[in-house]
């Protein structure tokens, strides 16, 4: 065979190659990570149901260490919690030992401390299930309830970046008031024949206590994460104005994707502001329009997570579909492939089966309404529209990224 026909059949054979690695290798490997998340969603739903269980099967230590070894840069709680039962048992059935006033916030709150002494934040109820807050997408109290769902939706999108969150009972009179500081018990007082408090916060009023129906309570407690892991606060770069004293309209600050530059230069990598979508994406389902601030871990090198903290402005109006939360997904179009997989899992009404049956067991069931659950569907195919209008402007390829990719060119 003469040298020039040679090289002909090596240049063919090397094309051939490079078409196989291409279109067939990086295919079987694209569609082996597709297997991988049908499984782990599939895992997901086979671990819905949690049923408050005290026993421990697999460990001598207190609910309490097992909850805090957890915790990593990444994840607040892993994918297998086979003792998540168990923690959240304690969270709604351990003897409070301290009751204080919550931490500095606008919003009433409560920081208690259980047998063990672990730290939980009780939010109490203010509204009936079916209330429908009017208003701004961030008016009203909190919602306890929608810290509950909020926790549960993180576990169904396999985000698992919010603490544990859990319903729980609790008598004013014979659990809280004994144990209370000087500062808590001097907000106590009687409306009617029920036993109500107002706390100490930036909204809280003499005015507008929570009260109990007589002495019971209803609330929801979010477990505290472990004090070896301090927070920092980043502004959100697609944060709403406000003025002083008051809620302004809502203003979205930023317009573009450019919006990444008003992140901590810790914050800049592709990474980390697609860390910054999949929040908006959650925030969207709930109907969270007041995350001004994000947290992370501190002393990280840049792998922390951004955490899902304070959910309790959500689940206000289920007719309310404020488009503006989706802004930096509708500016970026950017996506994990993952999150893409997870979103289209749960259309046709499996979000809303899904949340129902993981809420299921929670001590304040039911958690939501109807009109509610009904909206996260609806919001889902709005999430999963834009989506698409992404993908055809601008093709899949640059659209839906691999988990953990870097995006230099942003």
């Amino acid at each position: 065979m003469k040298l020039k026909q040679r090289v002909v059949l090596l240049a063919i054979l090397l094309v051939i190659f490079i078409f196989t690695k291409v279109f067939l290798i990086d295919n079987l490997d694209t569609s082996a990570a597709n297997r991988e998340d049908q499984r782990a969603f599939q895992r997901m739903l086979s671990g819905l149901r949690v049923a408050l269980d005290p026993r421990l099967e697999h460990t001598l230590q207190s609910p309490w260490e097992i909850a805090a070894q957890w915790v990593v840069p990444r994840e607040v709680y892993p994918e297998d919690t086979p003792e998540l039962g168990a923690v959240m048992h304690a969270m709604t059935t351990k003897r409070i030992i301290k009751a204080d006033v919550g931490y500095k916030g606008t919003q009433l709150k409560a920081l208690l401390i259980l047998e063990g002494g672990q730290k939980v934040v009780f939010k109490p109820k203010r509204y009936a299930r079916d209330y429908i807050v009017e208003g701004e997408p961030y008016a009203g109290y909190d919602r306890h309830n929608a810290e509950v769902a909020a926790f549960h939706l993180d576990r169904i999108l396999g985000f698992r970046r919010a603490p544990l969150v859990v319903g729980r009972f609790v008598n004013l009179r014979t659990e809280i008031k004994p144990v209370a500081t000087e500062q808590l018990l001097g907000t106590f007082m009687t409306v009617g024949n029920n036993t109500c408090f107002y706390g100490k916060c930036y909204y809280c009023r003499e005015t507008e206590p929570a009260c109990a129906d007589g002495d019971i309570m209803e609330g929801s407690v979010t477990l505290w994460l472990p004090d070896v892991w301090p927070l920092q606060k980043h502004r959100h770069p697609w944060g709403r104005t406000y003025r002083e004293g008051k809620l302004a309209s809502s203003k979205i600050l930023a317009r573009s994707c450019s919006a990444k530059k008003l992140i901590s230069s810790k914050f800049r990598v592709g990474e980390s502001l697609i860390m910054f979508l999949l929040t908006a994406i959650f925030d969207y389902l709930i109907g969270n329009a007041d995350r001004h601030h994000y947290e992370s871990f501190q002393d990280d090198e840049g792998a922390s997570m951004l955490i899902l903290l304070d959910n309790a402005k959500s689940f206000g109006n289920p007719a309310l579909d404020e488009r503006s939360i989706l802004a930096p997904l509708y500016q970026c179009c950017i996506i994990r492939v993952s999150t893409w997989n997870r979103l289209n899992y749960l259309k046709n009404g499996v979000l809303k089966s899904a949340l129902k049956t993981a809420m299921s067991h929670d001590p304040i069931s039911p958690v939501l309404s109807d009109p509610h659950l009904d909206a996260l569907d609806q919001r889902l195919l709005s999430i999963l529209a834009t989506v698409k209008q992404c993908t055809d402007q601008f093709g899949p390829d640059v659209v839906l990224v691999e988990d953990r990719m870097t995006l230099s060119h942003l």
